[in-house]
Parts: C-alpha cells; structure tokens; sequence
C-alpha cells in the first residue's frame, strides 16, 4: 500500500544535465527496502535514458500515482524547474516558452484531491521552493489538505545544485535515508529528512524548503535504532515514573570491589541510554563517578518521552 514515483530527467534538448537519472536511481535504492531488507515502497521509475519523458507521459504517470486509496504516495522529481508568469512548471523534454511541462499547481491538486492517507513531493529542481508557497486566490487547491507534505530542494528564487554527478539535495536526501535523519527508534519521515538537510546546508547554500499539514507522520524507511527496543522498553523498570531517579552505587561499575553482574548489565543499558541523550547524571559529571560516588541519574525531556512510549506499550 505504500508506492513511489521516481523522475530523472537529464536529456534536455538546449539544457541537458547530468546527474538527475542517477538521483531518481539512488532515491529508489533507498526506498526499495527498509534497512533490514524488508520490503518498503513499490518503486517506478521514469528515466530519460528509457524514454522520452514528455508532458503527457508525466502527466499520465502522476493520475495513476494518485488514483487508488494507498496508505502511502511519494513523488520524486530531479529535472529543470522554472517559473514564469502563470507560476512554476516540472520541466519536461518537450518543453515550449510560457508552456514548459507540468504545473506545479496541476501537481498539488492532484495530491489535494486524491484519498491517498498521507503525500510526500520531493522536488531536486531549480526554483522547486514554488511548490511551497503557491498562492491563489480563491483556489482551494492551492493549499496543502491534511496529510500532504512538500520538500523541495531551494527556494523559489534559488538554484539547485550539482555535485559530483549527483544533485546536492539529493546527496543529503539519501544520506538522511540511509540512517542520518532516523530518530532514535530508526525511523525517517520527511520532517526529519527537512532536518537533516537544513542542518547540513549552510546560510551561503541554496535553502531547502519544507511545508506539511499533517496530523501524524509515516516512516519513509526503517533503519535501526540508535538504541535497541529492548533498551528504550526497559526504561519504565529502570525509572518508576518519568521524574525519578535511578540511584547508583559501586556495584554498578565492573571496575568497583562491590560490582553486582546484574547491576552492570543495567548500567550498560544506562551508559547507551546517556550516549543517546535520554539520561543523564546527576551530581556527578559522568556516568562513571555517579556510580562510584552513589549518586544516581534522571531521564532527560526526550528520556521522558521515550519512557511515556515505553510505559504505553508504543514502542
């Protein structure tokens, strides 16, 4: 239930580029399989090494993409961009003046009306930051229903990078997939891929854009966790209420006369917990001297929400 359109257009007739077929291809490696191998998104792509991609044919391609009731839609576009007068076109390979492809707008209306549950459109293109701020009056299409969700690769008066072969955004994109915009459960949503890239472009770079009306959001790949799930769903045996403190002694450090096995075990689970920034120790600067100097350690804000999921049976 869960389908991704892919569109890498190189083979422009006057603008030909170079490395948007390789995007859509890297995109579909990721979103084929979850990390573990399990399968992920029913991928098609469109290629301009396979064909002429031409307005009717993308045209035709985003009416089935958004046609049946599937939990989860992506669309993926790596191309030209442009904006003109009557607003910001997905350039095809039969592009005229004022006439150059497929509106954004005709996009957002198609995801708008679909019954699709949620909609992810990530445009690699120059210009793509018109997706987010299309505005018109009177035209209820012109907004974002609930569940839709645009990333674009710049702003509307900003270029799109290349970078050895590949779109920059891209690059970011795939590296967010692949585990670096996974939360601490292992999972990428498009809000967490809108991190990853903003934090990794810098004020001199072309600005990723990112607009969501959405009431939950979808993992778009399942990478593993930073901590295992056996860990975070111990953390309610650990801390008795999500305020509490865990306390410490000697028998917790394997290096102490007084070590308890059992108690080391739990102090490991603790040292990975503190790694990932769910503890921390409390009267001691480290973990180590909390337990040699019987101190104890407490969840911290994101610890606490963890343990709310883990006591709740969430997680």
């Amino acid at each position: 239930m869960r389908k991704a359109l892919l569109v890498g257009i190189d083979h422009y007739p006057n603008a030909p580029l170079q490395g948007c077929v390789n995007d859509a291809n890297a995109i579909c490696e990721m979103l084929f399989r979850h990390h573990d191998g399990a399968p992920n998104f029913g991928c098609k792509k469109l290629l301009s090494t396979e064909q002429e991609i031409n307005r009717a044919t993308l045209r035709k391609h985003l009416q089935e993409l958004f046609a049946h009731k599937n939990e989860l839609v992506l669309f993926y576009f790596a191309g030209h961009g442009v904006v003109n007068k009557f607003g910001g076109y997905l350039v095809t390979q039969d592009a005229e003046k004022n006439d150059e492809g497929v509106a954004m707008l005709d996009l957002l209306s198609l995801a708008n009306q679909s019954e699709v549950g949620e909609v992810v459109i990530i445009l690699d293109c120059c210009h793509s930051g018109e997706m987010g701020v299309i505005k018109a009056l009177q035209n209820e299409q012109a907004h974002l229903r609930e569940g839709v969700s645009v990333l674009t690769a710049s702003q509307i008066n900003e270029a799109a990078a290349e970078q050895d072969g590949s779109g920059l955004f891209t690059t970011l994109i795939c590296e967010g997939l692949e585990g670096g915009a996974a939360d601490i459960v292992g999972n990428v949503t498009v809000a967490g891929l809108y991190a990853f890239v903003d934090q990794a472009l810098g004020a001199w770079e072309q600005r990723p854009l990112f607009k969501s009306h959405v009431r939950r959001l979808l993992p778009l790949r399942k990478c593993p966790p930073v901590v295992g799930l056996e860990i975070l769903r111990m953390l309610p045996c650990y801390f008795e209420f999500a305020e509490a403190d865990h306390f410490l002694d000697p028998s917790y450090e394997p290096e102490a006369k007084e070590y308890d096995q059992e108690h080391g075990k739990i102090f490991a689970h603790l040292q990975k917990l503190r790694a990932t920034g769910l503890v921390v120790p409390f009267g001691a600067e480290h973990m180590y001297y909390a337990a040699m100097q019987s101190k104890s350690c407490r969840l911290t804000s994101l610890g606490r929400y963890y343990w709310k999921l883990a006591k709740d049976g969430k997680i």
